[in-house]
């Protein structure tokens, strides 16, 4: 059954989807994934493997594996032009952030492998505080962790296979304030402000296949997990104040991506990965209030109709010599938005993505990583099927600075 999506969980859709990636997700969470632009799958070798492949930890050296990273993210201004009226027109506040993931391998059992990553893969944030844009979207924010773990099994040299739980925690917040015309020359006020958080589960699951020494290649997937929110909402409806149940549901979609890694020569590893983020779950933007009231307009549900999105992205390893190891990577992200249902909450747009990055070894036993990427969105011009918008949305880009250390004992 299709799924509907709220404001609430927009928090994540807008901040971290309108300029990391196609909706709310964010690939990048670790250095080597920064560095190479999301292509670490097939070629994942430290202990970040455990999020993004967990079969190729069957390969691992035999012994633990810890890994520690930080990475700071700059979301830009978003300028909005609109085409009716210059009051109308506003840019959203450019934003900061600190996130930390981990990340830990064990040895083999009898040929398995058990592994931990705690990552952030959505919770960043949307504000816009000029008073047109503030009327649909003020504030929108959300925290999301994910724990995740993983078991592999490897089957020789050849085939390896893994699978894991994924526990979500959330928490999340939507503010919108403005006034709203209600006859010629009269104004009233409509604002909106919910909080809440909610523990959901799902699944992942992968497999790789090496069929030669220098070629892996590798399949995984990451199940839908519904983020269901049971919030307090307080409503100021055209003057009146009211405090309302609100039940809400967040499809958090499922992605399956497909990646081939090939040492080209001895020191020179390419991955090519396509991956496919099932969107086509969120149909609709939808509150549901208890109880219901007449005139409400934050209860009528919004259409979305998102589409499936398609990520092609390279990523190049280039060991310089035992010590010194330099990466690279290219994307493009499709978005998933239908042109006539973008909102000041998701001004998403197709996103290009360059990165670069290195690791250096220290000793046989730790590396020490940075990585940086960028993120260029393309401009859109919008008319949304409510009327609501009408110009276009400019200048939205992203910076990640990734560093991190590895560990074996």
């Amino acid at each position: 059954m299709k799924k509907t999506i709220s404001v609430v969980a927009f928090a994540s859709i807008v901040a971290a989807g309108s300029a990391m990636a196609s909706g709310w997700r964010i690939p990048e969470q670790s250095v080597d994934s920064t560095a190479k632009a999301g292509a670490n799958i097939a070629s994942s070798t430290r202990a970040d493997i455990t999020y993004f492949n967990p079969a190729n930890m069957a390969w691992m050296d035999d012994t633990w594996h810890l890994q520690v990273d930080a990475t700071y993210i700059y979301l830009s201004e978003i300028d909005y032009e609109d085409a009716r009226t210059p009051l109308f027109d506003g840019s959203s506040e450019g934003e900061h952030f600190f996130v930390p993931t981990l990340f830990a391998v064990s040895p083999s059992y009898g040929g398995a492998r058990v592994g931990l990553s705690i990552t952030a893969p959505a919770g960043l944030s949307k504000r816009w505080e000029d008073p047109y844009p503030a009327t649909f979207a003020k504030e929108f924010s959300l925290e999301v962790i994910e724990m995740n773990p993983t078991v592999s099994y490897g089957f020789g040299d050849m085939i390896s296979i893994a699978a894991g739980a994924r526990l979500l925690y959330a928490d999340a917040t939507v503010e919108s304030n403005g006034m709203i015309q209600v006859a010629p020359g009269v104004y009233r006020p409509l604002s909106r402000d919910m909080n809440g958080d909610t523990i959901e589960w799902g699944w992942n699951a992968a497999i790789a296949v090496k069929p030669m020494e220098k070629l892996n290649i590798s399949g995984t997937y990451r199940s839908n997990v519904d983020l269901d929110f049971d919030d307090t909402a307080d409503l100021n409806l055209f003057g009146t104040l009211l405090s309302l149940d609100t039940e809400v549901s967040v499809p958090v979609p499922a992605v399956f991506a497909l990646s081939v890694a090939y040492d080209v020569m001895d020191n020179l590893n390419v991955e090519l990965t396509w991956d496919r983020t099932f969107w086509s779950e969120y149909e609709q933007l939808h509150f549901q209030f208890t109880p219901s009231v007449p005139g409400n307009p934050f209860e009528a549900p919004a259409d979305r109709n998102w589409q499936d999105t398609d990520a092609f992205r390279i990523g190049l390893t280039y060991a310089l010599n035992d010590t010194l190891t330099f990466m690279g990577g290219f994307a493009y992200d499709e978005n998933p938005a239908p042109t006539e249902n973008i909102g000041f909450e998701l001004p998403d747009s197709d996103a290009w993505i360059y990165s670069l990055g290195l690791q250096y070894k220290v000793n046989e036993k730790m590396d020490i990583g940075l990585a940086a990427l960028y993120d260029y969105k393309e401009e859109r011009t919008v008319v949304s099927r409510d009327g609501n918008i009408n110009g276009e949305f400019t200048n939205a880009s992203a910076v990640l600075v990734t560093a991190g250390i590895n560990y074996k004992f």
